[in-house]
């Protein structure tokens, strides 16, 4: 798994790497993915390393609130809140996630189907 120092999130959140920053504050920073799914795709990350949501302790709850509500901010700025879009974690290797850093997508823009995957 990737430590802090070579996790391209982290290094995102630090402003080493450049990204398509849609939001952040002390908490968290969203911004859009370089492989988006649907005409709205925004990832919303934690700005300490955490692997994944297993890694996710107790005392972490007000940091995964402030992701929420990112999220939900995220979604009202981008215009999609009213129609709807869809949160997705994925954890572990059989959910796809490529990523070892907890993140939220944000997805929107177009109909939903259901189930996923």
């Amino acid at each position: 798994m990737a430590e802090r120092s070579d996790c391209i999130f982290c290094r995102i959140a630090d402003g080493a790497v450049p990204a398509a920053i849609v939001r952040e504050d002390d908490y968290t920073v969203a911004f859009r993915d370089l492989d988006p799914k649907a005409p709205l795709h925004v990832l919303v990350i934690p700005r300490r390393h955490i692997a994944s949501i297993n890694d996710v302790a107790d005392d972490d709850a007000a940091m995964m609130g402030a992701l929420f509500i990112a999220a939900r901010d995220v979604a009202v700025s981008e215009g999609v809140a009213e129609d709807g879009y869809r949160l997705v974690v994925n954890t572990g290797a059989a959910a796809n996630q490529t990523v070892h850093h907890v993140h939220l997508h944000v997805i929107g823009g177009r109909d939903m189907k259901w189930p996923p995957g």
